[in-house]
C-alpha cells in the first residue's frame, strides 16, 4: 500500500451509511483503513449532530471530527445555535479528536440560499463561526460553493489559523488567494470526470503542497461509482487518479497530500505523531 492517505472531508455520520443493511459507519471506516486510509475527518453540519460526529470519532481510531453549522442548515438555524457551538467547542477543547471548526461557509448555488435575506443570514453565521475558530485557535473546514470571493473577503477580515477550502471549484486566481492565506484546497471525486476541465486543470497544475484529498462521502462519488453512494474506501483510487493527472508516483501523492492535511490541522498532526 503506497503510503498513508487522509480523507480530509467525509460525512461518515450520514444516514446512507448502514442503510438497507449496508456497512455501518464504523465498519466503513475500518474497511477504508484496511485500504490505507489512516485518517478520516468528519465535519458536523448542525448542533443536532455534534454529539454524533464526536462519538463516531471515538468509536474508531482512524477518525477525528470538526464542529460547525453548514450553510445549508442556516435557514432553520437560530442565534442560540451559535451559542451552542461555542459552548460545545469550549467543552471539547480537551478532546484531541476535535481538530477544526466545520463545515462552515457560504452557498450561493441552491436557490433558497440566494435570496438577499438568506445571504445576509448565511454571512452572519459564517462570520460568527470564524470568530469562534479565531477565539479557540482552530482551523476551519470551508464550504465555498459559488461563494469563493465572499468567503475570502471574510477570511481577510477575521483571521483564523487557516484550514481547508473543501470541494474547491474556483478560478486559478481564487485558488492562489486561498493559498496566500495559508489554506489547502480539497479535491475529490469531481476531478475524476473527464468533462470537469477546470477542476482537472487545477488539480494537475497547482503546487502539490496546496492540495488535499477528500471524498465528501456519501456525496460527490467519483466517475467510476457515480451515482452510487460514495465512501472513504474510494480515497486511494481518487488519489491514484490525481497521480495520473500530475504524472507523479502514487506514493508521492499519498505522502504529500497527507502531510498537507496535518500541516493545517495540527491537532490531527499531534494524534498521528502519538500513534507512530
Amino acid at each position: 500500500m503506497p503510503g498513508m492517505w487522509i480523507d480530509s472531508h467525509c460525512h461518515l455520520d450520514a444516514c446512507e451509511f448502514g442503510a438497507d443493511g449496508g456497512l455501518s459507519a464504523p465498519q466503513v471506516a475500518q474497511r477504508a483503513a484496511q485500504l490505507g486510509v489512516d485518517w478520516i475527518v468528519i465535519p458536523a453540519v448542525a448542533p443536532d449532530n455534534f454529539a454524533t460526529v464526536a462519538a463516531l470519532a471515538h468509536q474508531n481510531i482512524h477518525c477525528v471530527y470538526a464542529l460547525g453549522i453548514h450553510p445549508i442548515f442556516v435557514p432553520q438555524a437560530q442565534e442560540s445555535d451559535l451559542d451552542a457551538l461555542r459552548q460545545s467547542v469550549a467543552a471539547a477543547m480537551d478532546d484531541p479528536r476535535l481538530v477544526a471548526i466545520g463545515e462552515i461557509g457560504l452557498d450561493f448555488f441552491m436557490p433558497e440560499l440566494k435570496t438577499a435575506a438568506m445571504a445576509e443570514k448565511q454571512t452572519h453565521f459564517y462570520r460568527e463561526q470564524l470568530k469562534i475558530a479565531r477565539d479557540f485557535g482552530l482551523p476551519v473546514l470551508l464550504h465555498v460553493r459559488r461563494s469563493q470571493d465572499l468567503i475570502l473577503k471574510q477570511l481577510r477580515a477575521i483571521k483564523v489559523p487557516a484550514g481547508i477550502a473543501h470541494a474547491f471549484n474556483g478560478s486559478l486566481q481564487q485558488a492562489q488567494a486561498f493559498i496566500d492565506l495559508g489554506f489547502k484546497l480539497g479535491f475529490g471525486g469531481a476531478m475524476t470526470f473527464p468533462r470537469a476541465l477546470q477542476i482537472r486543470r487545477l488539480a494537475a497544475t497547482l503546487p502539490l503542497d496546496a492540495l488535499v484529498l477528500e471524498t465528501d462521502a456519501p456525496d460527490m462519488a467519483p466517475a467510476w461509482l457515480h451515482p452510487a453512494r460514495n465512501s472513504p474506501e474510494q480515497l486511494p483510487q481518487i488519489g491514484l487518479h490525481l497521480a495520473g493527472l500530475r504524472s507523479q508516483a502514487e506514493s508521492d501523492i499519498a505522502w504529500a497530500t497527507s502531510r498537507n492535511v496535518t500541516a493545517v490541522l495540527p491537532r490531527l498532526a499531534a494524534l498521528a505523531a502519538a500513534r507512530r
